[in-house]
């Protein structure tokens, strides 16, 4: 199947109490849906000529808004024009400062810079200089920078009113959709493009006010519905460990810049796994906090007003003790005072630094889709290091997952059939990565319909799949829909207190993906939505990476359903070997601190484990 893939209830069989049912007729899907895909666009062909604007995936040269293409080469223009300025004020630095070790700088942890630069045994100019040259020269292999904010400059000459902030002198990268005055957040979007904002977002301003200088913006996907991290406007961003494989998204700009050492904190955001994902692919850590604990003010998405699903903004890192600091800097008075909608309620350092042994519940797979090797070995070995340390692991199985995540994560992000974003996409070219996903997303309603229905003795997961696209259909089926969705998160908290777990441990989608399967695979992203939607606190942390052994039994690898999105997986996370491979830890709503003290000792065992 080339087409979308969200989450759908697989077939299920009473005769094997309730196991997915193995799909036998995928050579007949395939053709049948090549049949589909071509009448779809010969549709659309028609239609185009009656109907204006349609959004034809792939169609990079016309349907384009009048001023579309100058809109993109304007924009392209003024990001080379902010790099090649960011290179030329960099020059006069190094000639004044021929004494600064950038190398050295650049290997400092996050709490090893700040008490350096609380101390003054470094100026922040030193290290602005350091991280600025290096974002550069990372950018040009790499492609992760949407562009320079300039005005960076002139606030690393002005910040010692700031010496007292907890992250004084201290570079942060922000992903393109967070607000910066004068600065656009087009979201991978031509329609968004020449809005520039009015003033700093919510935590932009934080982060200024703790002494922070956010100095670059990073690429994103189009339209930041998907997790490879391209667009028409500024391209594909590349992995930072190899150059075949995707970065992630939709903070991919994110996971590239500071998993290439271009950048040692940022600032994401995450709706499936956006924070997650990169962080898995790039090799490092990454939060996603309780819905609500940080501000999103200021921060802009495609899909405003979606609830169901709720996206929510965090901290991107090396370390698990820069998600920590920023956290810990981001959660005060001044942020609470800037959205009072924010709780206040600042960031609990004894629960961070507790040592108290937990009971932590523990899964290999999800039972939807199957781990690749490298992701089951990691979760077994991290399993073996908590236990070793006093901890107790328990099984654990998430809640009717395959129903969940097609009637309440699905359809609660495209409720409306995906009519908010195609209008966001009209007079775009659709990027590569994105028209594999688009090609359902455009059909009328009553064509979806059809196409279910004739796929459905074929393959019930595609039925469903372009059933599912058609929408919750009516207002008050919305509600329903937000009622199953508290009702399933209390179910769900219901379950831990059953199971008396503190925290759990699971796979993260990994390893990264080869280029332009992430549009045909967004059925694994179910490793990462299902705690968006429960609205758990939950990251990632590096431990391992693919190894020989694990691409030897990944040959092997058959899939839960043994069907085309099976076979994609396999086909998209081959060839990994040394990529870094991470697990996820995740607690329950507002325990944030409790989530970041599991990551950390993960991290801290798994480095023991090593030496």
């Amino acid at each position: 199947m080339t087409g979308c893939q969200f989450f759908v209830q697989p077939p299920l069989n009473t005769l094997t109490g309730g196991a997915p049912v193995v799909a036998e007729t995928s050579l007949e899907e395939s053709k049948l849906w090549s049949r589909t895909v071509k009448v779809a666009f010969n549709l659309l062909h028609k239609l185009g000529t009656k109907q204006e604007p349609l959004v034809r995936p792939g169609d990079r040269k016309g349907y384009t808004h009048r001023g579309g293409k100058a809109k993109i080469q304007r924009h392209r223009i003024r990001r080379t024009d902010s790099l090649q300025r960011a290179e030329h004020a960099g020059v006069p630095s190094t000639q004044s400062h021929p004494e600064t070790d950038s190398a050295l700088i650049l290997t400092l942890s996050l709490s090893e810079l700040t008490k350096k630069l609380q101390e003054g045994s470094l100026n922040p100019e030193e290290v602005f200089y350091s991280y600025m040259e290096k974002t550069l020269d990372l950018n040009k292999d790499l492609n992760c920078c949407t562009g320079i904010l300039l005005e960076s400059f002139d606030q690393m000459k002005t910040l010692d009113s700031n010496r007292k902030g907890l992250l004084y002198g201290v570079p942060v990268s922000i992903k393109e959709n967070y607000g910066y005055k004068n600065y656009d957040s087009s979201c991978g979007v031509v329609i968004n493009l020449d809005h520039p904002a009015k003033k700093d977002s919510v935590l932009v301003e934080v982060l200024k006010k703790q002494g922070a200088i956010p100095f670059v913006k990073t690429n994103i996907p189009q339209a930041l519905l998907s997790y490879e991290c391209s667009n028409p406007i500024f391209g594909q961003t590349l992995n930072p460990h190899n150059p075949l494989k995707t970065s992630g998204g939709s903070s991919g700009g994110e996971g590239a810049l500071i998993g290439g050492g271009g950048s040692l904190l940022g600032m994401g955001s995450d709706i499936g796994g956006s924070i997650r994902l990169p962080a898995s692919f790039s090799g490092i850590c990454g939060f996603k906090p309780t819905p609500g604990r940080l501000s999103s003010k200021g921060i802009s998405s495609i899909y405003r007003g979606q609830k169901s699903v709720p996206s929510c903004v965090g901290p991107m890192a090396r370390d698990v003790d820069s998600l920590a600091l920023c956290m810990q800097a981001l959660l005060c008075d001044h942020m609470f005072s800037l959205d009072p909608t924010v709780p206040p309620v600042p960031f609990n350092v004894q629960i961070y630094q507790s040592s108290k042994p937990l009971r932590i519940g523990y899964l290999e797979s999800d039972g939807y889709t199957q781990p690749s090797p490298s992701m089951a070995r990691s979760v077994r070995e991290v399993k073996a290091l908590l236990e070793a340390a006093g901890h107790t692991l328990v099984p654990y199985r998430h809640l009717n997952l395959e129903y969940v995540l097609a009637e309440l994560g699905a359809k609660g992000i495209l409720a409306d059939g995906a009519t908010t974003l195609l209008q966001k996409l009209q007079g775009s070219p659709v990027d590569p990565s994105l028209k594999a996903q688009l090609v359902p997303y455009v059909l009328p309603i009553w064509l979806k319909k059809t196409l279910s229905f004739l796929l459905k003795p074929f393959s019930t997961r595609a039925s469903v799949i372009l059933g599912g696209l058609c929408g919750v259909g009516s207002i008050p089926d919305l509600w329903k829909q937000h009622a199953a969705v508290e009702d399933y998160i209390q179910e769900t908290i219901a379950e831990w207190r059953k199971c008396n777990i503190d925290a759990l441990l699971c796979p993260v989608t990994g390893p990264a993906y080869n280029h332009l399967y992430c549009g045909k695979l967004n059925s694994a992203l179910s490793y990462t939505l299902i705690f968006n939607l429960l609205q758990f606190p939950a990251g990632v942390v590096p431990v391992s990476t693919v190894k020989a052994e694990d691409e030897e039994e990944l040959k092997h690898y058959k899939g839960v359903y043994q069907d085309r999105w099976d076979k994609l997986f396999k086909q998209a996370v081959c060839g990994g070997e040394g990529l870094p491979v991470g697990v996820q830890c995740v607690t329950l709503p507002w325990q944030d601190e409790l989530c970041l003290r599991l990551m950390k000792e993960v991290e801290q065992l798994v480095k023991q484990s090593k030496a």
